[in-house]
């Protein structure tokens, strides 16, 4: 059975990335009919930051992914946060320096320091310079005597090409000359990512290993691992998802717009658009379809064919999606979205009318946002008006218009877009001019804005009373 991991660190949000990566383990797993596990890696308790883990788990819940084993269902192979692990990383670093594959670093941070200034002035890549790496045994046991502190480092094989097979990218090699000697153990007694991963994957008998493109480059420490322990008959299989991009092709990083899961869900994105447009980032089983249910997502998933070029993360593609699956919503799932939000905002509206403004919206909304702020002028009267429309539009002679077709909406006795349009198109087919010219100052005087949807529905939904209030301050203060 196939037993694949997300392995997240509790360092704050949850990026898109790694969205993708929960994703594309998930969907493995699924496929295959294996075990998806979640793993919590904050060995590093310098970046850990607190309520990550609960964020995290919010996060996966909202996006639908879900997890056979981890801290929350527990299993066979906890306990599943590697903090609460850190005597079996002892245990196995003792083994690695027992048989020879790892050896103790005294080495100062400002040894180290100096050392890496020293190989960048001669235009060297910054690497250990394994001076430890072959000390006597009375050396170290002098230093041990003193107390000083030391880390465990991999003894990296010299002279080898390392070289394993990875599921997206074929065969990759490695020469053993470009690989650190990896520190597994640090000073504090805290074990590093390399260590524990493997000593975890193993343990809990990891088949797949699905992560990004940037921990290429330590397959060859964890290979190097896998041989010093043994098990190299049980090593899982690799695969490393291309990287995320903006459109200029630079990596996507918080520099240059939101990258995290959180941002995108306060700002109105579904779900269900989000893991089905991160799900088609590097993989896309149909060159004419494009929007998934899970289900499909799971039919179809085949990790060999996941591409090995950099995937785009478009915004505008996101927008379109997630429009896509606003307009397959009915009214009543989407008052359930929306209606927390009129509340968040300050306004006050009851279900009927939010089920007006979404019914006229709907086709309009590219985000759940957008029921709101894109039209908040459904809740509250305009503060200020579009300068653009209002140079364009705010006419004289459309001030004098609008004066004149008050009176004529305040004797309407029915108050449908129908008997707003008549009202509108009478008055204008009487002056002689266009219903355009009343159309775009109506539109600015009641929204404050010069686009939106239809005129005469937009004036039924906020309705007679309103409609009049606002055009009644308008011709006073535009």
């Amino acid at each position: 059975m196939t037993r694949s991991r997300f392995a997240p660190s509790p360092t704050g949000f949850v990026h898109v990335g790694s969205l993708r990566t929960a994703l594309y383990n998930f969907l493995f797993a699924r496929h295959t009919g294996g075990v998806h596990v979640l793993r919590i890696e904050d060995t590093d308790q310098s970046r850990f930051v607190e309520g990550a883990v609960d964020n995290l788990l919010r996060t996966m819940e909202w996006a639908g992914i879900t997890f056979d084993e981890g801290p929350t269902q527990g299993g066979e192979y906890g306990p599943y946060v590697q903090s609460e692990r850190t005597d079996l990383y002892r245990k196995y670093a003792q083994e690695l320096l027992d048989n020879g594959h790892a050896y103790r670093c005294f080495a100062t941070a400002e040894e180290l320091d100096e050392m890496r200034k020293a190989q960048q002035a001669a235009g060297k890549p910054p690497m250990y310079d394994r001076r430890w790496r072959n000390k006597s045994q009375d050396e170290i046991d002098a230093k041990l005597k003193e107390g000083a502190p030391y880390v465990v480092r991999l003894r990296v094989p010299l002279g080898e090409t390392i070289t394993f097979n990875d599921l997206v990218r074929g065969e990759v090699s490695f020469e053993s000359s470009t690989v650190d000697d990896q520190v597994l153990m640090k000073s504090d007694g805290f074990p590093t990512y390399h260590l524990a991963n493997v000593v975890d994957d193993h343990l809990m008998k990891i088949t797949h290993v699905i992560r990004g493109e940037e921990w290429l480059s330590s397959t060859p420490k964890h290979v190097i691992l896998y041989r010093a322990f043994g098990w190299e008959d049980t090593m899982p299989a690799f695969a490393h998802l291309p990287l995320l991009l903006n459109p200029d092709k630079s990596k996507l990083s918080k520099r240059q717009g939101d990258v995290a899961v959180e941002d995108f869900k306060s700002q109105g994105y579904l779900s269900e658009a989000l893991v089905n447009f991160v799900s088609l980032l590097g993989f896309n089983p149909s060159a004419t379809q494009e929007i998934y249910t899970m289900e499909e997502l799971i039919a179809s998933f085949e990790i060999a064919h996941v591409n090995k070029g950099g995937a785009v993360f478009g915004r505008e593609k996101l927008d379109w999606m997630n429009s896509e699956y606003i307009r397959k919503k009915s009214p009543e799932e989407l008052l359930a979205l929306v209606k927390p939000l009129v509340k968040e905002r300050g306004y006050s509206a009851d279900d009927v009318y939010i089920m007006k403004v979404i019914r006229l919206m709907q086709e309009r909304a590219r985000t759940i946002n957008d029921f709101v702020d894109f039209a908040n002028y459904f809740y509250t009267a305009p503060a200020a008006y579009d300068e653009k429309s209002r140079t364009k539009n705010w006419t004289p002679e459309a001030k004098v218009r609008i004066g004149e077709i008050l009176p004529k909406f305040k004797e309407a006795g029915t108050w449908d877009h129908a008997a707003i349009e008549g009202v509108v198109r009478t008055y204008a087919e009487g002056k002689g001019i266009s219903a355009g010219k009343l159309i775009h100052p109506l539109r600015l005087a009641v929204s404050g804005v010069g686009m939106g949807p239809g005129l005469f529905e937009l004036l039924e939904v906020i309705g007679k009373n309103e409609v009049i209030a606002r055009l009644e301050r308008a011709v006073e203060i535009l």
